[in-house]
């Protein structure tokens, strides 16, 4: 026993990943504080990838972490009760929610939902849910809800320990060889990255044997898919998809060659501060350390280091800038008819401000935005719903290029196009 420990001790040390160096190790840092600050200004629910990301780090703040679980365990808690008394799918918030409990070893029997009025745990509700997801893909060929969510379902069953159906997680190895995961008229690699870990996750608990080649192929597959994604400054899809993209390579095994420029490009991107939406850096702080979310199966949440401390910051003094840029903004409805507006803008403004600035200006233009964990999601302009329940959505892009932040984030620096399209997926 003791030479096996050596002799993988010794491939660990020559397996060519980075030493945690103060160079690497500021970025995810400074990522990790800004994720913990974000806690103290809380916007709409409480966000269960968030408290996962933070649970997976090396450094904690104890206390805030706590905290934060007692905000999952009411707000969250209770919207998902709403919504499953009202039937709504919600497989991917809830399986994310039962991933940040099984983070801080939480005792997730004692989690109960009530419907019909029958209670029963978390976990079985997931596994009921991901039954309805499975039923819906044989009748109409797709999820209720998306591949990336029922990856996310598959996943947290799995790291829980529960057993996943052959039928449930065959249909999830059927769509990566169809290549079902798109977005629009892209591929979507956060998909095929949900899908790497949840796959790999059924690989490692042997409970697939009976089709144990074609879920071979289908992680083969996914790998390529994320490395062929590959852009030339190093990033997997782009910016806010790398992070699930590593911590899927990760979770295969992938050697250290193959992502090593992708962290490079993720530190590159945390000191430009690229990442400063809560949910985008809940993805990236894993990976920056070198970890998947299959981690959170063997955590024993035993002597952590809880010496994460913010330190004050100074009040940020927002001046509204004095140069002015032009927006051009094309609607285009399911229908294909365009409308085209015109407004000028405070340069860096985000596209939600342009958005509220042209509600004003012309009547004709009206737009609704849903919550989401990303931040406000466009649902309805000029009166033309796109809801995700629809599998619809507004794709929005710059000058043609498709904006890979929402409408809170996204800022205009200069002159452009904008289109919105009203999209099926």
């Amino acid at each position: 026993m003791l030479s096996l420990i050596l002799i993988t001790g010794l491939l660990a040390f020559t397996s060519g990943k980075p030493c945690d160096t103060e160079a690497n190790r500021e970025p995810y840092l400074s990522l990790n504080k800004n994720l913990l600050r974000s806690l103290e200004t809380p916007e709409g629910l409480p966000n269960p990838s968030v408290h996962l990301a933070l649970r997976l780090s090396n450094y904690h703040n104890l206390a805030k972490e706590s905290e934060h679980l007692n905000r999952l365990n009411n707000y969250l808690h209770n919207n998902l009760q709403s919504s499953l008394s009202n039937c709504q799918p919600v497989v991917g918030l809830m399986a994310l929610y039962s991933l940040a409990l099984k983070s801080s070893c939480y005792d997730q029997n004692t989690i109960t939902f009530t419907v019909s009025e029958k209670s029963e745990t978390l976990l079985t509700h997931l596994k009921k849910q991901m039954e309805q997801e499975k039923e819906h893909i044989v009748f109409t060929h797709r999820p209720l809800t998306n591949y990336y969510q029922y990856s996310l379902g598959v996943l947290a069953l799995c790291v829980n320990g529960i057993r996943v159906n052959n039928h449930v997680s065959n249909k999830l190895i059927k769509a990566v060889e169809n290549e079902d995961f798109k977005h629009g008229d892209s591929e979507s690699i956060d998909t095929y990255a949900m899908a790497g870990m949840a796959l790999q996750c059924v690989k490692n608990a042997g409970s697939h044997v009976q089709n144990a080649a074609e879920l071979n192929t289908a992680l083969s597959k996914i790998k390529q898919k994320i490395l062929a994604s590959r852009r030339t400054d190093g990033h997997l899809g782009n910016e806010f998809s790398t992070g699930l993209a590593v911590q899927a390579l990760l979770a295969m095994g992938s050697p250290f060659a193959e992502y090593a420029t992708s962290m490079e490009a993720m530190r590159i991107s945390a000191r430009n501060n690229i990442y400063h939406n809560p949910m985008a850096i809940s993805q990236i702080l894993p990976a920056l350390q070198l970890k998947s979310y299959l981690a959170v199966e063997s955590m024993g949440c035993l002597n952590e280091s809880d010496t994460l401390v913010l330190e004050p910051i100074d009040p940020v003094v927002v001046v509204t800038s004095q140069t002015k840029v032009t927006v051009i903004v094309e609607v285009v409805t399911s229908s294909g008819a365009a409308a085209v507006y015109s407004v000028d803008v405070p340069k860096d403004s985000s596209l939600l401000d342009a958005l509220e600035l042209l509600k004003t200006t012309y009547v004709g233009f009206t737009f609704e935005t849903e919550p989401s964990l990303w931040g406000p999601f466009l649902s309805v302009v000029n009166g033309e719903q796109a809801r995700q329940s629809d599998r619809r959505y507004w794709h929005l892009s710059s000058d043609g290029t498709p904006l890979s932040q929402g409408v809170s984030d996204f800022k205009i620096e200069a002159a452009q196009k904008i289109t919105i399209k009203n999209t099926s997926y």
